[in-house]
Parts: structure tokens; C-alpha cells; sequence
């Protein structure tokens, strides 16, 4: 029989449950060329609208993974996870749960993105460090993976090509907050990565996109049950981003904060808790602990001992970065030419931040992007952000900017200041708000 994209999309449009054999036609042919991106762009807004089914989600995941490469690992010695973050601002969880995985004996081949809007993305950090590709071929993907026992990088073009080209359409048709859609693309290329586990960090609050702890809980559980679906082993946790997670907001700044994490010399209370609660998810679900309290303490063995900064920095001299970049950042990372604090025009406790309007501070900054095609300055951002109960007056600042003129110095500041109310009791939010516990994976 012919098929006819148009079909179903008028099934979809009407409510009508897709079969798997309609969602595999229609991706592939999308991939392909033989369904149009008009006609994606229809599909993608009657599936906003109509919603799908667990199962029809599972198809169009798994779909999506089939459009290119599928990675194998099974030439390692060791399990094989990874994990994903729906996006915050100050989340640069990845720079450390990666080589602490890796120092635990968890292979981390971690596939990440770049940031739009206001949340930092994992690579455009790492292009903070000189020479590190971000784009590497096959081969040097898996001898770093292999050397190293982890590897960040981006996306490439042979891995889930349909998601990249689904992603840019909805970017534009306003139809990028729809669950399903977002649940196939974050796991269309985590499945394609050929992993064994993985463990989602799904924010909420201020900064996240899902705001609520209602909206946050039902992305999560699609996700966990779309991956276990489509036979991989997914656990999730629910964090808070009612405030930024590291005391740094920017790219630089935000290596900075990680490599000084990685050796002990600072680490952020709530960025650690976070870090060390994924690492002992993905330790049980591996097997490599029999529980989380077990693999927690894994994981701050592995911290403590150094083994997880030795890893990262292995990491990043096989990726083309400087060998000594772990000992001598300073001497890589070039400072911004304004530096100075900014305070509040009142005195008191912080009470509320407005999370998304720091993020919004530091693309101000020129570190983020409101375009795709937006070049970024990776010296940008804040430091030493205060957190919520923090007492300023006229010597403790909201934070310290980092900016490379005037003008987006000022701009960001009244930016800053805007972001934080001052007076009263903080609201206190849960820093780990729930957990979506991993199923028995089905067969893909």
C-alpha cells in the first residue's frame, strides 16, 4: 500500500492513535526527504494538540533513533551510562558526575547539547576550553570513551538526524512544550548513544521549563516510561531550580566552579548533593552498587580521593584541551575585562530569584544565545551568586559579574538586581522533589 503522510497527519489531527508501523513510514520518510517539512511541521501541531499514547511515544522514539547510526559498546569492559539534564541555569552537573562515573568504572559516552534561551548548554562550556573538540569523529569518540572512561561531546550528524531536523521545525512553529515531542528527542539520541542506563535530572521551578512540580513530574514519568519502553533502563530525579544549582552562572565560570569542585577547593552544597544523588542512581541501576546509599558513597570516594578530577582532566588533553588544565587553569581561561560586584539597592535576605531572569542576566552578558547561530563570550557571567536566605547589605553583593563592556555590564546588573527580591522568610523547596523510579526495561 502507498503511503501518504498526509493520511496520518489528518489521523493524528483528528485524535486517532497512530500505529508503529504509521510513525516508522512517516519519520523515514521525513528523514529522507519524501515527506515534506511542511508536512512535519502539521505533524508536529497535531501531535501538541492530540497528544500520544505511551505507546505511540515509544514508536516515535525509537523511530527517531533508527533515522541514522546506533552506537555499540559492547567491546567495553564495564557498563555503559549516561545522564540528562531538561536544563537550568548554574547546572554544569555533567562536568563532574561524568568523571566521577568514569573514576566508579561506569563508561560515560555523553552526547550534549548547546544552550538557547536561558539555560547554559554542557558544550558551549567546554568550548571555554582551549582546543577541545566538541565535534570529534567516531574513532576518537570511543578512544577517549575507552582512555579517559568518559567523553562529552556534541551531537553528530549521522545520530539521530531526524531529531535535529524535527527540533529546528518545532523551534519555529511553536511546538517545542509538547511532552511527547520532548520526551522522543531527548531519547532519541540517548538510545542512539547504545547505552546500558540512564538517569534524568528534570528541573523545576524558576529557572526550569517545566515550572511546575506537576508539569515536571509528568515530563519525567513520560520519559522514564517511553526509555524502559524502548529497552533502556531509566531512572529520574525531580531537582529544583527555584534558584541557580552552582554559585556561578556562565560558561568559564561555570568550568571554573567544576574543575574547582573536581580537586576540592570549592564545592556548592546543593550542586554537590545533586551530583552525588544521579551518580548513586546510575550505581544501582548499573549493578555497580547494590544500593544508593552504597553508590553514593561510591561516588564521594571517588570524588574524595581525586580520581574523579584525574579522569576529567584525561578527558579533556584527549579531546585536544591543555594537559594542565586541571592544575593550571588560570593560565587557559582568559579572564573578562570588567570584573566587580554587583549589590542590591536594598538591604535583607533573599527571599525569592526569579531564576530564569539571571539566566537571562548572563545572555544579556553576551553568554547565551537568542539566535541559534549566536556567537557566545565564554568569559561572561556571575560568580559567587548569592543563594536564597543569604543576608545582603552594602558589604555582602548579589554576586560578582564578569562582563566585556560597559553597557552589558550595566545592562545585566539592573538585570540582576531585578532577579531577586529581598525581605521576608525564603520559600524553601525540596532540592530533590521526587524521584521516578526505573521499570523492568522491554525488549526494543
Amino acid at each position: 500500500m502507498v503511503f501518504l503522510p498526509q493520511e496520518v497527519i489528518a489521523r493524528k489531527r483528528d485524535g486517532k492513535m497512530l500505529s508503529e508501523a504509521e510513525i516508522a513510514a512517516f519519520i523515514d520518510g521525513f528523514t529522507h526527504g519524501t515527506v515534506s517539512h511542511a508536512q512535519a511541521a502539521a505533524f508536529a501541531m497535531a501531535v501538541y494538540f492530540q497528544d500520544m499514547t505511551m505507546p505511540e511515544r515509544v514508536a516515535l522514539t525509537l523511530a527517531m533513533r533508527d533515522s541514522g547510526d546506533v552506537l555499540d559498546w559492547s567491546d567495553l569492559d564495564g557498563p555503559v551510562a549516561d545522564k540528562h539534564s531538561t536544563g537550568g541555569v548554574g547546572d554544569n552537573v555533567s562536568l563532574m558526575l561524568a568523571p566521577i562515573l568514569a573514576a566508579m568504572g561506569i563508561y560515560v559516552p555523553m552526547i550534549s547539547g548547546r544552550g538557547l534561551g536561558h539555560t547554559g548548554g554542557t558544550l558551549d562550556k567546554f568550548d571555554a576550553i582551549p582546543g577541545y573538540q566538541t565535534q570529534p569523529d567516531n574513532a576518537l569518540f570511543r578512544q577517549v570513551v575507552r582512555q579517559a572512561g568518559c567523553a562529552i561531546i556534541g551531537q553528530t550528524a549521522n545520530l539521530a538526524p531526524a531529531d535535529k531536523a524535527l527540533y529546528a521545525i518545532r523551534d519555529v512553529t511553536g511546538t517545542v512544550e509538547s511532552i511527547p515531542l520532548i520526551t522522543a528527542s531527548i531519547l532519541s539520541k540517548k538510545l542512539a548513544a547504545g547505552l546500558g542506563a540512564l538517569v534524568l535530572d528534570v528541573k523545576t521551578g524558576s529557572g526550569a521549563f517545566m515550572p511546575t512540580l506537576d508539569a515536571s513530574r509528568a515530563l519525567a514519568e513520560s520519559l522514564v516510561s517511553v526509555a524502559n519502553g524502548a529497552g533502556l533502563k531509566t531512572g529520574a530525579l525531580i531537582t529544583d531550580m527555584n534558584e541557580p544549582l552552582a554559585s556561578a552562572a556562565g560558561n568559564g565560570l561555570e568550568v571554573r566552579n567544576a574543575v574547582d569542585f573536581l580537586t576540592g577547593r570549592h564545592q556548592d552544597a546543593r550542586l554537590k548533593e545533586v551530583t552525588l544523588a544521579l551518580c548513586a542512581v546510575v550505581a544501582e541501576m548499573t549493578g555497580t552498587a547494590a544500593t544508593l546509599e552504597a553508590g553514593r558513597l561510591l561516588a564521594e570516594a571517588a570524588l574524595d580521593s581525586g580520581r574523579a578530577a584525574e579522569r576529567f582532566s584525561v578527558m579533556v588533553h584527549a579531546l585536544g584541551g591543555p594537559g594542565d588544565f586541571v592544575d593550571n587553569m588560570d593560565a587557559h581561561l582568559a579572564p573578562a575585562p570588567i570584573i566587580r560586584d554587583v549589590f542590591a539597592d536594598s538591604e535583607g535576605p533573599v527571599a525569592e530569584i526569579d531564576t530564569r531572569g539571571v539566566g537571562m542576566a548572563v545572555v544579556a552578558l553576551g553568554g547565551g544565545r537568542t539566535m541559534p547561530s549566536d556567537s557566545i563570550d565564554h568569559r561572561v557571567g556571575f560568580d559567587r551568586l548569592a543563594g536564597l536566605g543569604t543576608a545582603l547589605d552594602r558589604t555582602r553583593p548579589i554576586a560578582r559579574i564578569h562582563a566585556r563592556d560597559e553597557d552589558s555590564a550595566k545592562d545585566a546588573e539592573r538585570r540582576l538586581k531585578a532577579a531577586y527580591r529581598l525581605g521576608g522568610a525564603a520559600t524553601v523547596h525540596a532540592l530533590i522533589a521526587d524521584s521516578v523510579v526505573p521499570l523492568a526495561p522491554q525488549k526494543a
